[in-house]
């Protein structure tokens, strides 16, 4: 019972990071990692085959359809995984295999790309359908829309065969995963852990305009089948394929020995740091399509394939110092700089540390010894301190508990490991700062979005947010510039902005950032203060009496106000005209006074806009979230995953009409 248990618990651990892996994108572990619990479980159930079950992870391929992605579609070739070899050994075997049962085989080896496996299938030359891997047996996602606009896809091929179904590999390149995440980070949203995730979720999610602008790519490893048309050689496919402008991977050798197949999987594994993009081990394949026939596959790989996978490569070094940077959000990260090593063909010197966990987790100070690897063949990360090595006098890093930038407080962040600068003003979070003031829970100014932003603080026009109403006094420059472009459009930018300085103040109090301090809070502030300068005169005890203003809030608030250089700020706002005064309310109907709403879905004669202010007026609260403390959901058509939270939470869902119903 023993052996059982171990088995079926390490099943359970394996399906776990199967879900994080294939159907969240989000995994835990490294590649590496995963390997190693699945050849262990392999060697558990060769040892025991009695144990061996049909729903096992080592009998299924990949991870399942999702059916909330889009359209499942029935795959028309098997889209199988392959089989993973990890040393010298295992390719030697494989090689001597193939040429026991084939007759003067040919090898081809090439780049395994890490990434998303997608199939296109073109019909008389013209793209019909793009589909994920999704089970692998039966099933995929139908993915064509956002495959359309995948700079690499081809939607027509210069010939017109009858029928064509190739198979690749989206993935993203480093570059521009670095951009994807750095707008991620000044939107205030959950970064992507690595390219390859990136790739999974935008080639998934529902808007075509957010996949292109992304710059996903792919490369084409296989054909799949063909009608009208035909090859004898993998490579002679390649060569067809590359006329008709497909890319497919980049660099491949034809082989005859295993000492040549060795050897291309050497250089390969050499170069794989020069990359712009990941790679995940080396394909070693039968070129020769005859022979793939012969062969067949088991239910769960070719027979004609394997994947090397190379050994995660590690390097002792010094660390030297730790560097802290401040993120667009004010999130401060830690980076080791250590004595330059070689990893995967490249010199390396830098690694994050992510924060304070982390640290304290490694116990890592100035001048240890550490291990240094790369996550997925391409990322620097630091693997643990040899602390046997460490030199008299050498303690634990801290983060110091002051803004390495600005010199302003920092807190840590309630629930998370982050630690943050908490001035908004902080020249490192600017951007984002800014952002959040025009956005449209704050002072809603039309037009303004983040690429004008991030060129007026770039080029000097923007230090805060007071110059936001000092930009007329540019305008003849910003249009000679064009920096928002010609003279209709700056004006009527700057129309806006003028428009804005008579928002209701509660939006002047959201757009200053203070942490807790969202658009609800604000607006019950706001009514219970009257005005800006009021509540910059409140003491802790006079904040803590507003309803859903705790210890926490009031100290934020206080700090905020306390500061000089915001107390400038706001005087310089007055002064340009911005509304610092709550109006006066126009109904004294307070029947939904502690009640607690969300609003969903597409309601039938109402934004839900005006349905908020309808609340508001008889003294409710609108939040953005389902919670405990939500008394009604406002639910209209389309109403979604808030829904479904609501009716877990036992919470009431009511429509447009019944709301009406409420104010009789």
């Amino acid at each position: 019972m023993e052996i059982q248990e171990k088995i079926e618990a390490l099943r359970k651990e394996i399906e776990y990071h199967i879900e994080r892996y294939y159907n969240q994108d989000d995994p835990e572990i490294t590649d590496y990692e995963y390997d190693q619990k699945m050849n262990e479980l392999k060697r558990l159930e060769r040892e025991h085959p009695e144990y061996v079950t049909p729903d096992s992870p080592t009998q299924k391929v990949g991870g399942s359809a999702k059916r909330e992605a889009g359209v499942l579609v029935e795959h028309n070739v098997p889209m199988l995984s392959l089989q993973d070899v990890f040393d010298r050994g295992e390719v030697e075997n494989f090689v001597a295999e193939m040429k026991k049962q084939l007759d003067d085989p040919e090898f081809v080896v090439e780049y395994k790309i890490d990434g998303l496996s997608l199939s296109l299938r073109y019909e008389y030359g013209e793209l019909k359908l793009a589909e994920t891997r999704g089970d692998g047996i039966q099933y995929g996602e139908d993915v064509t829309a956002n495959a359309k606009v995948i700079r690499d896809v081809k939607k027509k091929l210069k010939d017109k065969p009858e029928y064509l179904e190739i198979r690749g590999e989206v993935y993203m390149t480093e570059a521009d995963f670095e951009k994807v995440n750095e707008k991620q980070e000044l939107l205030g949203k959950k970064l992507f852990a690595n390219p390859r995730n990136c790739a999974a979720g935008t080639l998934r999610q529902l808007d075509t305009a957010v996949t292109k602008e992304r710059g996903l790519s792919m490369f084409i490893f296989n054909i799949q089948d063909a009608r009208g048309i035909s090859f004898e050689t993998h490579t002679e496919g390649y060569e067809y394929l590359k006329k008709q402008g497909i890319r497919v991977i980049e660099e491949y050798t034809v082989c005859k020995t295993a000492d040549e197949v060795w050897a291309a999987i050497e250089k390969i594994g050499e170069n794989r740091g020069k990359l712009p993009y990941d790679i995940d081990g080396a394909v070693v394949k039968i070129n020769r399509f005859s022979d793939r026939e012969k062969l067949g596959a088991t239910s769960k790989v070719p027979r004609w394939a394997v994947a090397y996978k190379y050994p995660p490569e590690e390097k002792e070094t010094k660390l030297l110092d730790i560097e802290l940077s401040v993120g667009r959000t004010g999130r401060i990260t830690p980076t080791a700089v250590f004595e330059p090593v070689r990893l995967c063909g490249t010199s390396v010197s830098r690694a994050t540390l992510h924060n304070q966990d982390f640290i304290d987790e490694l116990d890592i100070g100035i001048g240890d010894t550490i291990v240094v690897y790369k996550s997925g063949e391409i990322i620097p990360k630091v693997r643990r301190v040899i602390h046997e090595k460490r030199p008299e006098g050498v303690k634990k890093f801290v983060i110091p508990d002051v803004c390495p930038v600005c010199g302003a407080k920092t807190e840590r962040e309630k629930d998370t490991a982050d630690i943050k600068c908490t001035s908004p003003n902080c020249p490192a979070q600017l951007e984002r700062h800014m952002i959040n003031f025009v956005g449209r829970d704050a002072m809603d100014i039309k037009g303004f979005g983040a690429t004008y932003i991030m060129e007026l603080v770039h080029l000097g026009y923007l230090k805060d947010i007071a110059d936001i109403y000092d930009l007329k006094k540019h305008r003849e420059e910003l249009i000679e510039q064009g920096i928002i472009g010609k003279e209709k459009n700056t004006d009527k930018l700057l129309d806006a902005i003028e428009k804005s300085k008579q928002n209701e103040a509660f939006q002047l109090l959201t757009g200053f950032g203070i942490p807790n301090v969202g658009k609800a809070a604000a607006k019950t502030i706001l009514k219970h203060f009257g005005s800006i300068e009021a509540l910059m005169q409140a003491d802790m005890e006079s904040l803590q009496q507003v309803a859903d203003v705790g210890e926490v809030t009031a100290l934020c608030i206080r700090n905020y106000f306390q500061d000089e250089n915001n107390c400038k700020i706001i005087e310089r706002l007055k002064e340009a005209g911005v509304n610092m005064e709550m109006a006066e309310s126009g109904s004294e109907d307070g029947r939904f006074d502690g009640l607690t709403f969300v609003i969903t879905g597409t309601l039938p004669t109402m934004d839900r806009k005006a349905a908020a202010a309808l609340i508001e007026a008889h003294g409710g609260k609108v939040s953005g979230s389902v919670s405990k403390k939500t008394n009604y959901l406002l639910a209209g058509e389309n109403a979604g995953s808030k829904l479904t939270k609501a009716n877990d939470l036992g919470v009431s869902v009511i429509s447009e009409a019944e709301l009406q119903e409420m104010l009789k």
